[in-house]
């Protein structure tokens, strides 16, 4: 593969967007089955009637403990929150590859530029959080 070559690096760049989507899909389907199953066979329309009053309308863990202890239970509500943290982990990897790409190519101006944008979306996911302006 020539990394050089446009059309390398844009198969690159969209099979991580391809696998990144249908492994993220892959995880939540395994919670949506698990949640199925749950209901044992019984009226499933419990879990799939909307109440605005209840958020979140499940019980999703909140901390990395609760959601390792919840994937190693098999909780559905786990395996679903999984398969967003992973739909959303995909534009962050293309971006962390998108760098290295651009490094190999020795195009600097873009390695800058990606750089940057990577700082930019990791402080919008790991410090926004933090700060008391955000918080609700």
């Amino acid at each position: 593969m020539n990394l050089r070559d446009p059309d390398s690096m844009n198969a690159v760049i969209g099979n991580v967007l391809r696998y990144g989507v249908l492994v993220s899909a892959g995880i939540t389907l395994f919670g949506v089955l698990l949640l199925a199953a749950a209901s044992g066979g019984s009226e499933s329309s419990g879990f799939l009637t909307y109440f605005p009053d209840q958020i979140p309308h499940g019980s999703y863990p909140i901390s990395f403990q609760a959601l390792m202890g919840g994937l190693v239970s098999f909780d559905s509500f786990a395996w679903i929150e999984l398969g967003a943290i992973f739909l959303i982990a995909t534009p962050l990897a293309r971006v962390l590859i998108s760098v290295f790409l651009f490094a190999a190519e020795r195009d600097r101006l873009y390695v800058v530029i990606t750089a940057v944008v990577l700082a930019l979306l990791l402080f919008s996911m790991l410090v926004t959080p933090f700060i008391p302006l955000f918080q609700s």
